[in-house]
């Protein structure tokens, strides 16, 4: 099995697009998707209005989409061609809380691929993407955490600026092209390091 994470440092910089390019061009992979999202909003939220929590301290709640949809995020990995995808709720000090669901969902899984910066603290993936644009001012604590662990930094073409955060001299950087944000240099690198 194979587990790929793709972390950001903010919103909105492609972090959905590239887990969703990764699924799509990779679809013998038969990914089982998980988007995390570690907030202080609320987290019992359920379509139905019912608690979708998966512990008694309804401190994790997890929705599965059913639906292949543009208008989730959860939805575009079922679009991408995701086999199963899954939206994962949970306040930062509770993702430990979260792990007992996760390890259960990778034992089912063939291949994951998560959408997270937190994850990398509890789980060593075989691949550690995170998507930076230096136009992009807000950098998360998180992701400064373990911008050094990344095994490749994804950019918008025209690269790194001063300024930036410092990666690790051995870390790769890959061009993103938005809106093409999972470019033939970044499959290969992925396939390479899970030697597919």
């Amino acid at each position: 099995m194979a587990i790929v994470v793709v972390g950001g440092h903010a919103k909105h910089v492609g972090k959905t697009s590239v887990v969703a390019g990764l699924i799509a061009a990779m679809p013998e992979m038969r990914w089982t998707a998980i988007k995390i999202s570690v907030s202080g909003h609320a987290i019992c939220s359920g379509a139905d209005g019912r608690c979708d929590c998966v512990n008694a301290n309804h401190t994790v709640a997890v929705t599965e989409q059913m639906k292949a949809s543009a208008e989730t995020d959860s939805g575009r990995f079922l679009l991408a061609g995701a086999t199963r995808s899954f939206w994962l709720r949970t306040y930062a000090e509770h993702l430990d809380e979260a792990m007992p669901w996760i390890r259960s969902e990778l034992e089912r899984a063939e291949n994951a691929v998560f959408e997270s910066n937190s994850i990398v603290k509890f789980l060593r993936p075989d691949v550690y993407l995170s998507v930076v644009d230096p136009a992009v001012a807000d950098f998360k604590d998180s992701a400064k955490m373990f911008l050094e662990c990344a095994d490749a930094v994804l950019v918008p073409e025209g690269g790194w600026r001063e300024g930036a955060p410092k990666i690790a001299e051995a870390t790769v950087v890959l061009p993103m092209r938005p809106p093409v944000y999972v470019t033939q240099e970044v499959v290969e690198f992925v396939r390479k390091r899970l030697g597919w």
